[in-house]
């Protein structure tokens, strides 16, 4: 009988060393499997990007092509007589040479014809005239303009005179002492002439 239980024994004590391996074997197993596992990053799906739209070029506008150009001064702080014989100097005149004659004008180099009692000036066919040199800058910067209108309508430079010039009184405001302010409305044409 001792020897059966010894055997017994024996055979309790062999399986258990067995069963406890097992048992730690068993979650090592997991453990190493879990470790071993492919790290898998999730990146962002290329639909998840913010789509770059294409801006389409909007057609540039045509320049339709007009007749004439006009440029126009309101309530200069001009004397209505200068203007109205400055528009009468550059009448008939390329935009770029009135500009050259204003200049002239104020360099002291050139005359713009007035009528009445004034001091007479040298020069061809110069009977009196005076140097406006206020009423030339102020000109000038309204041709510039004008020049500008020229461009934009498609017109050619080159052949572009200006035909009229008009000078007409603004409102006036008062000063002191019940003397009236010089406030002069201006408007210049310009066209192009047809001649090949």
């Amino acid at each position: 009988m001792t020897e059966h239980k010894s055997k017994d024994q024996e055979v309790k004590m062999e399986e258990k060393p067995i069963v406890e391996k097992a048992v730690h074997a068993h979650p090592e197993n997991k453990t190493h499997e879990h470790k071993t596992e492919p790290i898998v990053e999730h990146k962002p799906a290329k639909e998840d990007k913010p789509k770059t739209e294409v801006k389409k070029e909007s057609p540039k506008p045509k320049i339709t092509k007009k007749d004439e150009a006009i440029a126009h001064g309101h309530s200069m702080p001009l004397s209505k007589r200068h203007c109205m014989y400055i528009s009468a100097f550059i009448k008939n005149k390329k935009i770029d040479q009135a500009i050259a004659d204003l200049e002239q004008v104020i360099k002291f180099k050139k005359i713009v014809p007035f009528k009445g009692e004034i001091p007479h000036r040298k020069g061809k066919g110069m009977m009196s005239g005076r140097y406006p040199i206020k009423a030339s800058k102020m000109f000038i910067k309204l041709l510039k303009g004008l020049r500008g209108n020229v461009l934009v309508n498609g017109m050619d430079l080159e052949k572009t005179k200006i035909i009229f010039g008009s000078a007409n009184w603004a409102s006036r405001p008062m000063r002191k002492g019940g003397a009236r302010a010089k406030r002069t409305h201006v408007l210049i044409k310009a066209m192009e002439s047809k001649e090949e």
